[in-house]
């Protein structure tokens, strides 16, 4: 099975948890997760950074080395691939070592000209014809040209360019959900639609789902629970157990820097 294998239609999509370090990743592997993904919000976060303005480049780099000795596929969220020119974003993915990549088409919180988009797909294609590459539209998700139509036209656009999927976020009207599937002939990604279940967004035609900065954000958030609660005198919640987490440790450490059996260590 490859990576792009996970996107086969299905009674559900193919759920993709994304980690902002190896912990993380490191848990939902060892939940049963075949493939795991970065979150750029999560991993600019944990270096001090606010999403966006490129700023996860190199920390993302270093998360995706560190994952090679994990038993998962692992796709990489570059933003818009850390640079204008396509020929640079090529040589950056072609080096991360990745399964997959989301490239999306806006910079800066603005759209992009979709040509340039393309470029940046056909020369990552070019140069690493293995990877997935997950064309990432940002109408719905920056409420820029917000509509059906200039979202297909895009999308399309990329498709052409050689994508392997298309991503919306922020794309949950299920007739839009519906459409787009249908006028796309790759797998559609969109991130947790609440309301939908995954069962729902499969009949809609959606072939992969991201969790994108939610567990990141969940996990602050539980965090923060955790240490009013002792303050406060609430209750204490669930949490890992530290010898679980010590033991994933010790054991990821133990084979770290040994390589991958193939692109992910996936046999």
């Amino acid at each position: 099975m490859s990576f792009a294998d996970l996107h086969r239609p299905g009674e559900v999509p193919f759920l993709l948890p994304n980690a902002w370090d190896v912990p993380s990743a490191l848990a939902f592997a060892d939940a049963g997760f075949p493939a795991v993904g970065t979150t750029s919000f999560g991993v600019a976060a944990t270096a001090g950074h606010p999403d966006g303005g490129r700023a996860s480049r190199e920390a993302t780099a270093v998360l995706v080395r560190a994952l090679a000795g994990v038993p998962v596929y692992v796709s990489a969220d570059v933003e818009d691939g850390y640079a204008d020119d396509a020929e640079q974003v090529a040589e950056y993915v072609a080096g991360l070592g990745a399964d997959g990549v989301n490239i999306e088409d806006s910079t800066g919180g603005r759209l992009i000209d979709p040509a340039a988009h393309a470029a940046k797909i056909t020369a990552v294609k070019r140069r690493s014809p293995d990877v997935f590459v997950n064309a990432r539209v940002d109408t719905y998700w920056l409420g820029q040209d917000a509509d059906l139509a200039p979202t297909l036209a895009r999308a399309q656009r990329y498709v052409r360019a050689g994508a392997d999927g298309v991503f919306v976020p922020g794309a949950t009207d299920p007739a839009d959900l519906a459409a787009l599937a249908e006028a796309v002939p790759l797998p559609l990604n969109v991130l947790v639609v609440p309301g939908l279940t995954l069962s729902g967004l499969a009949r809609l035609g959606v072939r992969r789902v991201s969790t994108g900065s939610l567990p990141y954000r969940a996990a602050v958030r539980a965090a923060t629970l955790a240490a009013t609660n002792v303050r406060d005198g609430g209750p204490l919640p669930d949490a890992a157990a530290y010898p679980v987490l010590q033991k994933r440790l010790t054991d990821y450490e133990a084979v770290a820097g040994r390589g991958r059996s193939g692109p992910t260590g996936v046999a």
